[in-house]
């Protein structure tokens, strides 16, 4: 398996893997239209000709036949075109010396904090796929990816987490808040912001703090809270550094979690190596690794040897790399110790 950057002629199969997803992510939409521009957008980005507030760098993981089964984003900077929304959760404390009564009500403030930070995004993998090393390989791909050009990216790195809704993709969240204000089907709001329509949110949407106490127990109940499909993600993101502080979706009430960029696992202690091919050894440990390109960037994981600066691969790695020995990689070990791998 390798990670690389979209091509256009990935097109086809990412309108597949789009039309799989079902309700929850909104960056990558099943409208051709939409994802005709979003690869376009997304090789200019790769080639360095696109401001920071607008970069997409989308990647996609293929298999050795050349099949697209999975992708993975990095936005470069979130809200500095448009408005970028998060609930942050809070408190509003209410009290009465004369009536001995002091209460601390659970309250949504309507924020923009998050603006300007880097965006982890677009994580999907086919189902046939979730198995070995591809999910993490896919995700952390684009830490090593920001470890590489960290002047590329934001002081911090965020993620929205899907959160809770059941079979048929109906929101306890939405339906004791968005519906009322949006008046539609919570997979057509969700639809509407993945087609870069935001606008409406700031049109239709509260300014006023709200008390979560009216909303249902079933919406309280899923703040901060992710889908289940999500649990081993966010579990992932967490062993690397994120955190959640408080900031969920104003459709669904996932948590955003996000960490300092320099502080990601992945980041700090990846290393510039040299590449050397031979043997690995029964005791190599599974590295993600980069051939430190950028347009022509290639991210693999497999079993590896540190050997005095050097990083040992097997034969297959260098080629999935095509790199050759003595070529510069960067790499880390694909999980943290506590982690396991």
């Amino acid at each position: 398996m390798i990670v690389r950057p979209v091509r256009s002629s990935d097109l086809s199969a990412l309108i597949d893997l789009a039309r799989s997803t079902g309700a929850g992510l909104t960056t990558l939409p099943a409208n051709e239209e939409r994802l005709t521009h979003r690869v376009g957008w997304a090789e200019k980005t790769f080639r360095g000709e696109a401001e920071r507030g607008d970069t997409d760098y989308l990647f996609v993981l293929e298999d050795d036949d050349g099949r697209v089964v999975g992708i993975s984003a990095i936005a470069g900077a979130v809200g500095l075109r448009e408005p970028w929304y998060n609930y942050r959760v809070g408190l509003t404390v209410s009290a009465s010396q004369e009536l001995n009564i002091y209460r601390e009500i659970p309250t949504l403030f309507l924020a923009n904090d998050l603006t300007g930070n880097s965006e982890l995004c677009s994580l999907f993998l086919h189902a046939d796929f979730r198995n070995g090393l591809n999910g993490r390989l896919l995700s952390k791909a684009r830490m090593l990816f920001i470890a590489e050009f960290p002047e590329l990216f934001g002081n911090k790195i965020i993620a929205e987490m899907r959160g809770m809704s059941d079979e048929q993709g109906h929101s306890p969240f939405w339906e004791s808040l968005g519906r009322h204000f949006f008046k539609m089907e919570f997979s057509q709001a969700d639809y509407l912001t993945g087609v870069g329509n935001r606008a409406f949110i700031a049109e239709l949407m509260p300014k006023f703090p709200l008390y979560s106490c009216f909303l249902s127990e079933a919406a309280r109940n899923v703040i901060g809270r992710v889908h289940t499909s999500t649990e081993p993600a966010l579990t992932m993101l967490k062993a690397e550094g994120f955190s959640y502080q408080g900031y969920v979706d104003i459709f669904d009430a996932g948590p955003a979690i996000e960490c300092e960029t320099g502080k990601i696992r992945a980041v700090r202690d990846s290393q510039a190596l040299v590449l050397a091919v031979g043997t690995p050894g029964d005791d190599a440990t599974p590295f993600i690794i980069h051939n430190r390109k950028r347009e022509d960037c290639r991210i693999t994981a497999a079993p590896a040897r540190l050997a005095a600066g050097t990083l040992v691969v097997d034969p297959m790695t260098a080629k999935r790399l095509r790199l050759t020995a003595g070529d510069q990689v960067r790499a880390v070990p694909l999980s943290p110790a506590r982690e396991g791998v």
